[in-house]
Formats: structure tokens, sequence, C-alpha cells
């Protein structure tokens, strides 16, 4: 792997309710919506900065699941790799930030499509056939 990919990790954050509920995190910066996600700091391991992401952005402490494939892309011309997890919330509280000024629970009929990204909508899928959710 080269030195000048971008390092990144974030989950797939969800609850069990009724149904399952997938978290989605809006970005004021690029005024999007997306899974709670963010770049590894120098010597962290990418779970600890899935763990970390989760609860900066989203305020939940969560219990990290099966690992979801991972999303490679260009940022700038740069390749960045973003590994995630599937990770289920355990407790805590939203609290809007500069970063991220909002948080919705949705289904994920509803997730998918207010994913912003195309490449962010298939791990709604991988996340129900991790969870085994038709």
């Amino acid at each position: 792997m080269s030195d000048d990919v971008i390092r990144a990790a974030g989950c797939v954050l969800w609850r069990q309710g009724r149904d399952v509920e997938i978290a989605l995190v809006h970005r004021p910066r690029y005024d999007d919506w997306s899974h709670p996600k963010g770049k590894l700091k120098r010597g962290e391991e990418a779970a600890g900065c899935a763990v970390r992401e989760v609860r900066e952005e989203t305020g939940m402490a969560c219990v990290l699941g099966a690992p979801l494939p991972t999303a490679r892309y260009e940022v700038g011309g740069r390749p960045k790799e973003v590994r995630y997890w599937e990770a289920r919330a355990v407790s805590g509280a939203f609290t809007p930030s500069r970063e991220v000024d909002a948080l919705l629970w949705l289904p994920p009929a509803a997730a998918r499509v207010r994913l912003t990204q195309e490449r962010d909508r298939w791990l709604v899928d991988e996340l129900l056939s991790a969870l085994r959710v038709a």
C-alpha cells in the first residue's frame, strides 16, 4: 500500500427497536448524509478509530460487530480507504457540533435513499447481510 493513501474507519451504526434502524450523520461542511467515519490518527488502529468516530459524531457508545467490506475511492486525486464495521449502539445521546449537525435513525430502506453518496448505499445491504435480516 502506498503511503499517500488516506486511511479512515467508520461504522454502519444500528439499533434494534421494533425493527433495525441505522444512524446517519449530516455533515454541514459537505452538506451530505453519511455513515459516521473519520481519518485514523497517527498510530491508531482502524477498529479504535471507528469506535472513536462513532462517539465523536453521534454521541453513542457502540459495540463493534462483523467487519464490513472496505470502501475505496479517490478524494482530491488521492486514494482513500475506509474500513467499516457493523456496530450496535448501546448508550449515549447526540449533541450537534460544527462537524455533525444532525443525526437520523432510519429504517434500512429510508437510510439507502437518504445517503448522499452512492458508494455508501451498499453498506446498508452489507449490514443487513451481517445481521441476517431480510
